[in-house]
Parts: structure tokens; C-alpha cells; sequence
């Protein structure tokens, strides 16, 4: 019975192993990259065999070698009375335990080395960098792609030799040849020959880990910075030398004892060989710290930090990044600060972060789509005109509530459907998007031919669409009876699901017993899985890392999923390392799903080297190298021939709607931070350094950058660009300003920095930071009135993105305020209610940006109290007029009352103040209509204050009795 059982589990393993390696097979052949699977599975398996191979045969030769060099006589003792009952139990079953025991140790040994197939395979097609470290002379190729692979072989012996000795050890006690107890030698002179040399080889091969460790010195962090320091350099690299040699010597010493009876030769081998690691290898490098670096530390390491910051801002392609004055002349003409903003457009008003609800309430259309929590933002040229917009799919999110069943899961509701746009500068008069691509038939420019969504960020596990007659929901319809368009997937991607075999693999791997019963499977059909971008992508590049954020975009009629690909290394030399994950966590990355974070795998080298597309009806994957001047890339692409397209091949037309991608920007601005100071003296004493700038609307969490069309100094017309700002090591002010081209063409990926007035220039104004613009909007009379009705009578607001714009010679902030209810029986979704701007020490709002602006550049701040003579303040977006004002705080007051008495269950106190709040709220739409006739905005009409209840007062109905 147990032979029985032990063959079926074998059969059943065997099974699930074919499962998993033949669907894989089968899907990397639907979308044409089924040589990067063969490929990494021919090199995962070469690794298996080798390193598992390698590790029975020598540990089982050794094994073997012991039991025969067993002495034939064993004096008697009580140890050897005691060992005599384990070779009895050992000697008939002595061949099948060495086997068990060898083979669990080739697969344990092979499984480890055959993860490392990227190292193996990145060797095997190295790609010279063209640039030397400057202490050994060697290419950059060498720690990148042939120090990792000489580590990972040297890791492999070492465990190969040490577990020989285990081994070898064991047998030779267990059979006599080493004795712990008893009179005369302890070890028998075959077996003292044995370990004598396999202990000789271990030395020799540390001999070999202490030259090799030489060129490991690039990333040491002893010093101030990562690289070889004084220290490392001038102590410890001559150490090394040192401790090789006398390696060599005391290997040479165990090889002697060979023909050499007695243990003399090896512990003074071993003793010169502990000695010297702890004196020369360890003490000499410490005092030479100690004594002559740490007094005089930056004379000694200048030019060690100067390698550091010279290779750091080389590894992240920011070499070329020099940070440019600016802030220093601020226009002060009012007129040209007018004509200026009169002409400042397409400033980005729609948060993608925050308007999801918006699309989600009136773009969803039906409760079964889904849009995600963060949009994306793109830029579109309609009708000659260039502009940016909020765009997101409208996803699937699984069939009806209370309607879920198999054939509808899996067959009918198959995909989402259409792309939604909105303009990103402008909203509707009512604060809602301005939709210029929307509905469900699709409709808006671009036109989609393919509005279909089978491959998303949302995509199931997996559906089986097409085939003759199956009729899938495309989208609900009420004027065709039914209520719904069908439609039939007619796409080239997909496995079929046409024979018993393929069913019965992927009711296995599906773990889906009806993928192989149902009736409801048509000929011809299809199973799409593996689904979402970033999935697909990484499939079919295993290589790369990918951005968190892939975005979708229309290219001839078709949605395509854009998906940034990075190459990246930890092999960098002198280069300081960052934690990936770290480095891109923002406000984004830590509240919304829509983006994925970032592993916390520390890299020192970083390119967007692919720029990948995913198309999103037929799933078909395609990969454009992006740098083509990138060694990793093009490593990578001889590895995996022909599945990474020329940069040539990208059509025009995706080509307008690559951008800049945020990881990258993240790491870079992080690096930036400190790496902006270029000169080592500086650099040693930190004090010019950044940090990427805090939310302001979201505490602790770092600010995200921000895509929008941005004219530069300099520059004659806007760019779309990605933006950052810095604040000053544990300060509040602004210290810099960050953006990089993000249009294709010539100037993509510039980065410009530029610097502002520091407190040494006495005569200058350092600008304010984010955090203090935002407590300088909310501390405004004005503003605060505005916020303060809205926030305390039913509405909540939410802040938008707080963008800071170079104009003028100085910066210009906006941000936008959006206002939903807080009804709990409302939907609610996010509406555009003020713009907020700051220019100079003058701030102001309105209901859209030019409204907000207009009031910066006239004679008077606004904001301000009305003046003690000459009438009232009449500025636009700003002061508030005293009859307003009034109304406002009684309403507020009549509120707080009614909210204390409600606190106490007092009803008749709670009625009295109902009837203030009625007061209160007529006597504000009168003051709103006279502030009307003078010109001067509007308070918004207070919604939300308490309601009745059914007894007629307001609040909860008071009990009976």
C-alpha cells in the first residue's frame, strides 16, 4: 500500500509541476516572448544540475574516500563501544542514507544557486560601462556584472569544501579514524591526510577571497561616504595583499602535514592564520582610523568623497545637473506680472489624487465598473491645441452584486469598457470635470475603435471569452432590448481552452473543477490570465524594475498601458545606495492601491532603459529600448534576443505620450538632496543640504511630484514636466526647485534645478515652503472665512496639489480646494469650489485661476482687514465685505449652539437655535446679493446645517413622553 501511495504523490508532484511549466509556456507563446521563458528556464536548470551536481559528487566522494580510509583495528574504549552500536545501525543501510543525504543536499544546493540566474547569464553577456574606478583601473562592467558572479562561484565552493570537511569529520569519527577518548594519536595518519588537505584547500580558496575582496573595497562604508576611503585604501586593501599571501603559506603548511606526522604543521598554520586576520586584518585598519584619520578626516578623505560624488551622480544620470540661481530679481512691475498671467495656462487644476470619486460618481455608469483611487496624467493634442488631462479606464469590477456565478464571472462579464478624459486646466461652472472623453457608447476625441478593457490594472484572474457564439457584455444599452451590448472577443491574444487537456491544465492551475465540466465553454474559446501590465511586462522582462504607475493612453484608436521599465544595480563602485523603497514612498504610494510600492532593495545605479506597452484589448506586450546608451540594457538584450525593440521602432503617436517616469524622478530628487553639493569640503560639513519637501495636507508623509505643462526660465513656451520641491535640512522654507522635460524630443529628461536665496543673502527674501504657503492660505482672513463655512455646515473639503510655478522671477503657488458633502445617505464625490494662489507675500482665491490671480497683481494685498477710512475692499477673490463676514460668524455661532444643546439632549434649546440658524442663513444670502452688486466674490451659501426631524424640530425626534 505505502509503494502505492509514495507513486501516485510522485505522479501527482510530477502533474503539478507539468501544470505550471506548460501554461506558462503556453501563455509566454500567446504574446511572443516564449524565448524569455526558455531561456530562463535552460539557465535555471543549468544551475540546478551544476551547482547540485557539484555538491553530491565532491561531499560524496569525500564521504567515500573517508569510509575507505577507515582504520582496520580500533582500540577498545568506551567511546568505541558507544559508535559500534551507530555502525550497526549504519553499515546496511549506508548506501541508501549517503544517496537521501546527497540528494537532499543537490537539490537544497541547487534550488539556492538557480535564483541567481540573472547574475550567471549577465556575466555570460557583459556590456563594458567605458568607464574605470579610479583606484584599480577596472571597467565598471567587472562590479556589475563579473564581481557578482566570482562572489556567487567563490560562495559556492566555499559551502562545497566546508560541508566536505562536516562530512568527511563525521565518517572518520563514526568509523575509528578520530578519537576523542583513549590513549595515543586522535586521528589516524589517513585520516589526519584527508582533512589536511580539505582544510588546506579551504585556506587556499581564503587566500583566493582575500585577494578578491581587494576590489570589494569600492563599496565599503567605512568612510564618510560609500567607496574605498583613506583607511581602506592605505591600511586595509595592503592588508589584504598581506593576509593572502599568508594564506597561501599556511595552506601550504596543512598540504605538508601530508607526509608529516603529528598536528604541529597545522596549528601553527592555523594560528599565523587567526593572528594575522585579527592584527593585520582587523587592529591595523582600526588604529589607523583612530589615529589618523578621525583627527584630521576631511584632509584625509577629500579626494575619497569627491570619487563618491563624482560616480554617485554618474549611477543616477544626474551628472549634468548643476543647480541654477533664481529668486534673486523678482519682477515687481505689476503690469508685466498682468500681461504674464494673463497668458499663463494649462496650470493643472484637477488633482488626479483626489477627483477618483468624481469619476467614479459620473463616469461609472453602471455600480459593476470600477475607476481606480488615482488617476494618471497624460496630454493630448486636439485640433493643433496641446492639453493636459486626468485620464482613467473604466475597469470591471465583477459581475452584479447578488448575480455572481460562475458563467457570469468567468464568460459574460469579461472586460471593462472605455477610457475617460477630463481637461486637467478647467472644470464645469458647477465644479465638476470637464469630460471631453467619456460615456458608454465611447465618445470625445481621440475616437476609440477599441474601447474594450480585457487587459487591466483590475483584470480578474482569468476569463474565457470568444469562440463561436458566446456573447459577452461590452457595455449596458437601455434603448436595445435586453438593456446591453454583447460582443465576442476577436483578439489575437489568449490560450485556447478547445481540447480536454488544455481544460483539464487549467482547472489544475486555476484549482476551477468547472474550467473542465462546464457546457457553457463554446469552440474556440479562449482563457486570458496573467493580465494586469505590470505583470505581463515583468513576465516578459524579468530583468527590469517597474514603475509603480503604469498609465493608459490612445494610440490609433486603441488603449495601450504604458509601463516605465528600469534597469538597476547595486554593483555601482564608489556609488552611495538608496533603498528603492524608501526613495519613491510619497503621500501616493501610502494611501492609494493604484500604485504599487516599491521593494526596499537597496541599488546604486538606476536608467529607465524600456519604455513597455500593453495593449489593452488583445494583451499584445511590446518593449522599446528607450537608452540606448545603457550597458545593462544592452546586456540584457543579448541575452534575450529580439524581444526589445530599437528606440526607432516606437511610433509617432505613443511617442507623444511617453513621459518622464515617477520612480526615477523620486530616486533622483532623493539623491539630489545631498548630491547637488559638488564640491567635497561642503559636502563633508552637510550643512547645504535638502530634503524633498513634506505634504502639507498630509502629515509625515512626503510631498509627490507633480506632472504639468510648465514654462521654465528661460524657455519660450511650456513643457509638460514633472515637478519637486526641496525645503533646507530641518526647515520649513523653500530651497529649491526641480523639473525635468517629460515631452519627447530633444530636451526629454533635461533636469533643472534651481536654487533659492539662502539666509546668508541677508538682502534677498527666501521663499516660503510648501508648509508655510499652505498655513498662509489657511490663516487668511478671507480664505479662512470661506473654509470655515464650508468645513463646519455639512461639507468637507479636501486639498488639492499645492504646485509651485516659476513666474516672474519668483514663484507663483496654487492650489485647488474641492468640497463634497458629509451627508452619510449622499454618494459623495469631490467638486472644484476655489482656486487658492500666492505671489510675494499676497495671497487670494477665486472660483478658477485667473479669478485667483487677478487680485496678486493689483495695488492693494488682499485678504486684508477693510481699511479704517475710504469705504470697503472690492478685490475680487479676496476680502470679505463686513455685512458677510457678520452673517458668516452668526451662522457659525447659531451652529455651535445648536450642536452644545444637541450634545445635552436639550430639545427646546436645540428648536431656539434652529430657528438662529434659519436667521442666520437668510441674512447671508442677503449679504451674498448685496457683496454681488459691489463685485466682490460671493461667500458660498452654507449646505449641510442640522435637518428636522420627523417631530418638526431639528436633530433626532425627542422621546415619547
Amino acid at each position: 500500500m505505502l509503494p502505492v501511495l509514495v507513486t501516485l504523490a510522485v505522479l501527482l508532484i510530477a502533474f503539478m509541476v507539468f501544470t505550471a511549466i506548460w501554461t506558462n509556456v503556453l501563455w509566454y507563446r500567446s504574446v511572443g516572448f516564449s524565448s524569455v521563458y526558455t531561456t530562463e528556464l535552460w539557465a535555471k536548470t543549468v544551475l540546478f544540475v551544476g551547482a547540485g551536481a557539484l555538491m553530491a559528487l565532491v561531499v560524496g566522494a569525500n564521504l567515500v574516500i573517508a569510509y575507505k580510509l577507515r582504520p582496520a583495528y580500533r582500540p577498545l574504549s568506551i567511546e568505541q563501544r558507544g559508535l559500534e552500536r551507530y555502525r550497526t545501525l549504519i553499515d546496511p543501510r549506508r548506501k541508501l542514507i549517503m544517496i537521501g543525504s546527497l540528494g537532499l543536499l543537490a537539490l537544497l544546493t541547487g534550488s539556492s544557486v538557480a535564483g541567481q540566474w540573472r547574475v550567471w547569464l549577465a556575466f555570460l553577456n557583459r556590456t563594458p560601462f567605458g568607464v574605470n574606478d579610479p583606484q584599480f583601473g577596472k571597467d565598471v562592467s567587472f562590479y556589475v556584472f563579473t564581481y557578482p558572479f566570482l562572489r556567487l562561484v567563490l560562495g559556492v565552493v566555499f559551502a562545497t569544501v566546508i560541508l566536505s570537511i562536516l562530512a568527511a569529520v563525521m565518517v572518520h569519527y563514526v568509523y575509528g579514524g578520530l578519537r576523542v577518548q583513549g590513549p595515543g594519536d586522535k586521528a589516524s595518519p589517513p585520516a589526519r591526510a584527508h582533512l589536511s588537505v580539505l582544510v588546506g584547500l579551504f585556506v587556499l580558496l581564503k587566500a583566493f577571497a582575500y585577494w578578491f575582496d581587494r576590489y570589494g573595497l569600492v563599496h565599503s562604508e567605512r568612510g564618510v561616504v560609500t567607496g574605498a576611503a583613506y583607511t581602506d585604501v592605505n591600511a586595509l586593501l595592503p592588508a589584504k595583499t598581506i593576509l593572502a599571501v599568508i594564506a597561501l603559506i599556511c595552506a601550504a603548511m596543512f598540504f605538508g602535514n601530508i607526509v608529516r606526522r603529528g598536528m604541529m604543521l597545522p596549528g601553527v598554520g592555523f594560528t599565523l592564520l587567526v593572528l594575522s586576520a585579527i592584527l593585520v586584518g582587523g587592529v591595523y585598519p582600526l588604529l589607523i582610523q583612530q589615529f589618523q584619520v578621525k583627527p584630521d578626516e576631511l584632509a584625509k578623505e577629500q579626494q575619497f568623497i569627491k570619487r563618491n560624488i563624482d560616480f554617485t551622480r554618474r549611477a543616477y544620470g544626474v551628472e549634468g545637473v548643476k543647480a541654477e540661481p533664481y529668486g534673486t530679481k523678482p519682477e515687481i512691475d505689476k503690469t508685466k506680472l498682468r500681461q504674464e498671467a494673463g497668458k499663463l495656462s494649462g496650470v493643472r487644476l484637477l488633482d488626479p489624487n483626489v477627483v477618483g470619486p468624481a469619476f467614479q460618481q459620473l463616469q461609472q455608469i453602471r455600480q459593476f465598473y470600477k475607476f481606480p483611487d488615482a488617476l494618471d496624467v497624460d496630454r493630448y493634442q486636439i485640433d493643433g491645441k496641446t492639453e493636459d488631462s486626468v485620464v482613467a479606464v473604466r475597469e470591471l469590477s465583477g459581475a452584479p452584486a447578488g448575480q455572481a456565478g460562475w458563467v457570469k464571472d468567468r464568460l459574460l462579464y469579461t472586460h471593462g469598457y472605455g477610457l475617460v478624459r477630463a481637461a486637467g486646466d478647467r472644470v464645469e461652472s458647477n465644479g465638476t470635470p470637464a469630460f471631453v472623453q467619456k460615456d458608454m457608447p465611447a465618445t470625445g476625441k481621440p475616437e476609440l475603435s477599441r474601447p474594450e478593457i480585457y487587459f487591466g490594472e483590475r483584470s480578474s484572474s482569468y476569463s474565457i471569452v470568444g469562440g463561436r457564439g458566446q456573447q459577452e457584455l461590452n457595455y449596458p444599452d437601455p434603448s436595445v432590448q435586453g438593456g446591453q451590448r454583447n460582443t465576442t472577443y476577436a483578439g489575437s491574444g489568449g490560450v485556447k481552452v478547445d481540447s480536454f487537456f488544455n481544460r483539464l491544465l487549467f482547472a489544475a492551475k486555476f484549482q476551477d473543477k468547472n474550467i473542465l465540466l462546464s457546457g457553457a465553454i463554446n469552440p474556440d474559446a479562449k482563457i486570458l490570465y496573467n493580465r494586469t501590465p505590470r505583470e505581463m511586462v515583468k513576465r516578459a522582462a524579468p530583468w527590469l524594475t517597474l514603475d509603480g504607475n503604469p498609465y493608459p493612453t490612445v494610440v490609433n484608436g486603441r488603449v495601450l498601458w504604458v509601463v516605465d521599465g528600469y534597469t538597476t544595480s547595486n554593483g555601482y563602485p564608489y556609488a552611495q545606495q538608496t533603498s528603492l523603497g524608501n526613495a519613491t514612498r510619497d503621500t501616493i504610494t501610502e494611501t492609494r492601491s493604484a500604485v504599487a510600492q516599491q521593494a526596499n532593495d537597496h541599488i546604486n545605479y538606476m536608467r529607465n532603459s524600456v519604455k513597455a506597452t500593453v495593449d489593452a484589448y488583445d494583451g499584445s506586450v511590446n518593449l522599446y529600448l528607450w537608452d540606448e546608451q545603457d550597458p545593462v540594457a544592452k546586456t540584457w538584450s543579448k541575452v534575450f534576443k529580439g524581444t526589445v525593440k530599437p528606440k526607432a521602432q516606437i511610433p509617432p503617436q505613443l511617442a507623444e505620450h511617453l513621459r518622464y517616469p515617477e520612480d526615477l524622478f523620486k530616486v533622483q530628487r532623493m539623491i539630489l538632496a545631498k548630491y547637488h553639493v559638488t564640491d567635497a569640503a561642503p559636502f563633508y560639513s552637510a550643512e547645504g543640504f535638502w530634503e524633498v519637501a513634506p505634504d502639507p495636507t498630509s502629515k509625515g508623509k512626503t510631498q509627490p511630484p507633480y506632472y504639468l505643462s510648465l514654462q521654465m526660465p528661460g524657455e519660450s513656451t511650456p513643457k509638460f514636466s514633472l515637478t519637486s520641491v526641496f525645503t533646507p535640512k530641518d526647515r520649513p522654507n523653500l530651497a529649491a526647485f526641480l523639473a525635468v522635460d517629460s515631452t519627447a524630443g530633444e530636451g526629454y529628461g533635461r533636469l533643472r534645478l534651481l536654487e533659492m536665496p539662502t539666509k546668508d543673502q541677508a538682502d534677498l527674501q527666501q521663499p516660503r515652503g510648501p508648509a508655510q504657503v499652505q498655513q498662509d492660505f489657511e490663516s487668511n482672513d478671507a480664505i479662512k472665512a470661506q473654509l470655515f463655512s464650508l468645513r463646519n455646515t455639512g461639507t468637507e473639503t479636501r486639498l488639492g496639489n499645492l504646485l509651485t510655478l516659476p513666474f516672474g522671477g519668483g514663484l507663483l503657488y496654487v492650489e485647488p480646494v474641492y468640497a463634497q458633502s458629509s451627508e452619510a445617505n449622499q454618494a459623495p464625490y469631490p467638486i472644484l469650489r476655489y482656486v487658492l494662489a500666492k505671489w510675494d507675500d499676497k495671497v487670494a482665491y477665486g472660483r478658477n485661476l485667473q479669478e485667483a490671480l487677478t487680485p496678486l497683481f493689483e495695488g492693494a494685498p488682499t485678504g486684508t482687514k477693510p481699511p479704517d477710512k475710504g469705504g470697503q475692499p472690492t478685490t475680487g477673490g479676496g476680502a470679505l465685505t463686513p455685512e458677510l463676514q457678520r452673517a458668516i460668524n452668526d451662522l457659525q455661532a447659531a451652529i455651535d449652539e445648536f450642536k452644545a444643546a444637541q450634545a445635552k439632549n436639550d430639545y427646546t434649546a436645540m428648536g431656539a437655535a434652529w430657528k438662529k440658524i434659519e436667521q442666520a442663513r437668510q441674512a447671508l444670502s442677503s449679504a451674498r446679493d448685496a457683496a454681488a452688486k459691489q463685485g466682490t466674490a460671493p461667500a458660498p451659501q452654507p449646505t449641510g446645517a442640522p435637518t428636522p426631524g420627523p417631530s418638526g424640530s431639528p436633530g433626532p425626534t425627542p422621546p415619547a413622553g
